[in-house]
């Protein structure tokens, strides 16, 4: 049983709903759950606010935040899975963020750099994470690898 068939069974025994909000990945969190048979009794929703447009009109992110903190921040990561929890009514919400390159990366925010939120309840954890930069699909399969490992793991 891979990964994604672990968390649905898992999330179908303990009946829990699922809400996904994804930008650098563009779905492929989505996917990897839908992908799986069964997977209606617990996914609830994904979007893809890829834009920051969308994620202030869709999941209601303060522009502020974006303006000040860039929309690959800890603080944008942190209302787009609080904004998704709202929106959804799901018991568990996910938020990714990042740069998955080729280009758009700096300094401070180099390719790879990917922030993931996961709220539970009450309980709200933001991770960072840096993805080696070997390309932009390696950093989006890395990126779902490690949410889905998150979702494993604070999930029992």
């Amino acid at each position: 049983m891979n990964l994604n068939q672990k968390i649905v069974s898992l999330f179908k025994k303990k009946k829990l709903k699922l809400a996904v909000a994804e930008s650098c990945t563009g779905g492929m969190l989505s996917n990897a759950i839908t992908s799986i048979s069964g997977s209606s009794k617990v996914f609830i929703m994904g979007l893809i606010t890829y834009s920051n447009q969308a994620k202030t009109s869709i999941l209601k992110i303060p522009k502020h935040i974006i303006k000040k903190n860039g929309a690959v921040s800890v603080q944008c990561c942190l209302a787009m899975v609080n904004n998704l929890s709202k929106i959804s009514k799901a018991k568990i919400c996910i938020s990714i963020t990042g740069i998955a390159g080729p280009k758009g990366g700096s300094k401070q925010k180099p390719i790879g750099l990917v922030y993931i939120g996961v709220k539970i309840g009450k309980k709200v954890v933001v991770n960072k994470c840096n993805f080696k930069n070997n390309g932009r699909t390696f950093i989006q399969r890395q990126t779902v690898k490690k949410a889905l490992n998150l979702l494993a793991n604070l999930v029992r």
